[in-house]
Parts: structure tokens; sequence; C-alpha cells
């Protein structure tokens, strides 16, 4: 503990001995709060307007964040969840207990109770009638209340960013609506909100490195899943037709502004559908949310405009790469081909080294970048999409779609492969380019899904949302950090 915070801790436990030693119980039970700031202001300023006394007694707590003497009264200003209030406390009011004060300090959590009334300035305030102390903080807010301004403690202590920083506690409260909301929007389309394994035998329904565990009991190592994918569509075919999870899934990759190695997703999965009935439902989710949080479908991010009203553009993949590089995949089928082809505009290629793996480098380098208002890739190459039924039109595309806003993938999409042969053939390339490139993030075999489709999974449009990008776009944060309340931090 530094020197400065030494000092603080040791007066304020004097301050704790000191109320202690008159019989106070510094640290309480419960508190019996009647109204926050917010519903005591409303409520106030409501008999204003119709004429009526608002007489009756309030009881308020809430944490200390400033305060001010004036001669036989003190000014305390009052923080709560739902904002700030100011509240005076009178010597001749409190009689002995006004000497009290002098043991409060600010971070303190106190309740309080008497009546509003207007100051001469205007401000609607608290008259305390009695008061009583509910937490002594033996510590001080940062940077003197005045909010935290180093990035790191502030991810380190999210607690104290959320005192000081009136954005974080926004973003904290806005991302909670906006699962609320997903949740909602969910089940009134009739979807079932199920649940389903975090450790896993076989870390499948995705392409990442997986974190790796032990199970004591059992004497086997298991995984943490990285999908919630295919256990989602093993419900699928045991008749649960629509169905959703929102959880977190573990990936065990890098950290930067878009990623975090445990997340929060949405997956769904809609029998008799298709990638196109989920691009819908995917406009319509992601607009109302917008809707529900800013009161607009339009809103600002960072120095952008963005416009969430249905419908987004569908851009097909192999056009949109043209487009941005002059490079037709289906041309330069090979590792080598699309190797030298993406050398030759400038792209370093020396990390990949599967056709799948250089793809994606392609996209993240010269499409995303471009992909700035709400939008839809679709038909993605099936080498990249081992989970995704082939398009009937092209047996080298997958009926697949990303979406992006402002050059960040939000959600992956398709129509569910459900051919089992088929799907047990691609999950076994899948394993041989797991062998021939151990360092890329492969998609694995998984032989107890293929036996439950092997059982028949009718047609099946999949989708998988990222929840922290959305809320960084949302409530206008530029990093994944914002909207997770406890982000993982290197040492």
């Amino acid at each position: 503990m530094p020197e400065s915070e030494n000092e603080f801790f040791r007066i304020r436990k004097e301050k704790l001995q000191r109320i202690r030693d008159k019989g106070i119980n510094p640290y309480p039970t419960k508190f019996h709060r009647t109204h926050t700031s917010k519903q005591a202001i409303n409520q106030f300023i409501k008999c204003e307007t119709t004429g009526a006394t608002f007489d009756e007694k309030v009881s308020m707590a809430g944490r200390i964040m400033g305060r001010r003497g004036m001669g036989k009264a003190s000014f305390i200003d009052l923080k709560d969840i739902d904002g700030n209030i100011q509240i005076m406390m009178r010597s001749n009011q409190l009689n002995e207990r006004y000497d009290d004060l002098d043991d409060l300090d600010i971070g303190d959590w106190i309740g309080a109770t008497g009546t509003i009334f207007r100051t001469r300035t205007s401000e609607i305030t608290l008259q305390v009638e009695t008061f009583e102390l509910l937490s002594k903080s033996l510590l001080p807010l940062p940077e003197k209340w005045h909010g935290l301004t180093d990035t790191e403690t502030r991810y380190r202590q999210k607690y104290l960013d959320l005192i000081s920083n009136e954005n974080a506690k926004n973003a904290a409260i806005l991302r909670s609506k906006l699962v609320s909301h997903i949740r909602n929007f969910m089940n009134t389309r009739g979807f079932l909100e199920v649940e389903t394994p975090i450790l896993v035998p076989v870390a499948a329904g995705g392409m990442a490195h997986p974190f790796i565990t032990h199970h004591n009991a059992l004497d086997r190592n298991l995984y943490l899943r990285i999908a919630t994918e295919l256990h989602l569509k093993r419900l699928v075919v045991g008749g649960l037709e629509k169905v959703y999870e929102i959880g977190r899934v573990f990936r065990n990759e890098g950290i930067d502004l878009q990623h975090n190695p445990e997340f929060t997703t949405m997956e769904s999965y809609e029998a008799f559908a298709d990638y196109n009935d989920v691009m819908k439902m995917v406009e319509e989710l992601v607009s109302s949310s917008a809707q529900y949080l800013n009161g607009s479908m339009k809103l600002e991010y960072g120095d952008q405009t963005l416009d969430f009203t249905p419908p987004w553009p569908r851009m097909n993949l192999r056009q949109k790469i043209i487009t941005e590089s002059g490079i037709d995949f289906l041309e330069h089928n090979t590792v080598e081909s699309l190797k030298s082809a993406m050398g030759n505009i400038g792209i370093n290629v020396t990390q990949q080294v599967s056709w799948a793996g250089l793809m994606d480098k392609l996209i993240s380098e010269k499409v995303e970048p471009s992909l700035i208002q709400p939008c839809f890739l679709i038909d993605y190459p099936v080498a990249m999409s081992p989970l995704a039924k082939k398009s009937d039109s092209d047996s080298n595309i997958a009926e697949r779609f990303e979406g992006f806003v402002c050059g960040m993938e939000i959600c992956n999409s398709f129509t569910e492969l459900n051919d089992p042969e088929d799907q047990r053939q691609r999950f076994e390339e899948q394993e041989k380019l797991h062998q021939e490139f151990q360092n890329e993030e492969m998609d694995r075999l998984d032989e107890d899904f293929l036996v439950s489709i092997e059982h028949g999974l009718p047609p099946t449009g999949g989708l998988g949302i990222g929840i922290d990008r959305l809320a960084m776009l949302l409530t206008n944060n530029p990093s994944i950090r914002e909207v997770i309340l406890f982000p993982q931090l290197r040492n």
C-alpha cells in the first residue's frame, strides 16, 4: 500500500474505533430504503407540477461522494444506483448526533431519513432527521475522488471505475439491459432457452485453440467449450425445434480491443429455417436492441453515425473480395496459388499455412475495413465452413453469412449441415489439417455429435452472435474491456 494510502488507512481506522467506542455498529445488517435518489426527485417534481405537497418521510441510502460545511449545517452529495442527491444535515435537527459527522469520510455508505425540499439555489435536497452509518470505508476513493485516470487500474479495480466513472456504470447497466432484451426477443419468437456443458471432452464447433483442464475423479482431460453449437444441435435432433443459449465460451487466444479469452455469445438454432431466415432475424434483433437501448436505430460510434435500420445490405463474399483485392478465390484454390496472389498485393502471409487460414487473412486485411455500416457478407467457401450446408447452385460455396459493423464481425450463421456422411467427411478433413497445421485453428471431430445427427437433424438455421461486441457498438465503446466487468489482463 502506498504511504499516502497508509496514512488514510490509519486515520480512518482511528475513526472506526471511535465509532465503535460510541456503541455504534459501523457495519449494520440492513437498512430499509423507501426511495432511490431518482425516485425521490421524480416524486417531488410531480408534486410540484400538480400543486400537491410532498411531505412524506423518505429514506435513502448511498455512498458519500462530497461534503461541504456551512456554519451549523453540512451538505453531503449522496450517490446511489440511480444518481446523486444532496442531503442537508443541521445541528439543531440532529443535536448530539451532529458531532458524529466528524467521523464520516468520502466513500462511506450511509442511510438517511427526512423530507425533501428545494434550497434557495433551487437544488432538490433531503433534509435529514436521522442518519445511520452503513459501511465505513477504510481506503479513499481514487485520485481524490475525481476518478481514475490510469486505464490499467480501471480494469483491474473495476469497482473503483464504477464508483468514479459514470460511463463505466452506464455501460454495465446497458449491457445488462441488452442481454435482457435479447432474451425477451428470442422468447417472444418461441425459442426455448437452454444450458449446455462448459466442460467438454472435445473442443469442437469452432476454429479456436481451447483451454485444457483435468477432472480428478474421472482422471481425464477436459476442455472449456469454444462454442455451444454442437450440443444445441443435438437438442434440435431431440425435437426441441427452436433453442438458444446465452453463455460464456472460452478461446485460448490473444487479447486486444476486440478479443477476450472468455466472452459471451448467444447461439440459436431453428428447425426448418435457413440462413436467409436467420439474416432477417439478426436485423430485427440488432435494430430493436439499438432502439431499446438508445431510443433510435441510428446512433454514434466513434466518429461514425451507424444506421441499424433493416434491411442490411447482402454482399456476396466472392464479389466483394474481387472488388477490394482483385483476387478470385475460385481461381486460386490451392495454398500456393492463393499465397502467391496475396503476396503480390502486399499481404504478409508468413504466418498462414492452410488455404482457409489464408482466406481468413485476406478477408480481414482487404474486406473487413470497408464494412462500416451494418451489412452481411454471404456465401463463404466450403473449405472455411466445415459445419455449413453446401449451396445447391455451387458445391464450392456454403450457405453461410457473417454480420459486420465498423469492420468488426458481430455474428456468424449457417444453414446447418445435416447430411451426416458429408459432415463426417468434413470433420475427417479438419482432423487431417489439424495434424498437418497444428498451429492453426481447426474444428475437431466430435464422434458423439456425428452419432446424434445420424439419427436425423432437420433443416436448421443456426446463429452465433457476440454479445460483447454488440454491447461495444450500442454503448459507443471502442474496447471490449469496457463492456466486460472483469476482463482478462496480463500479469
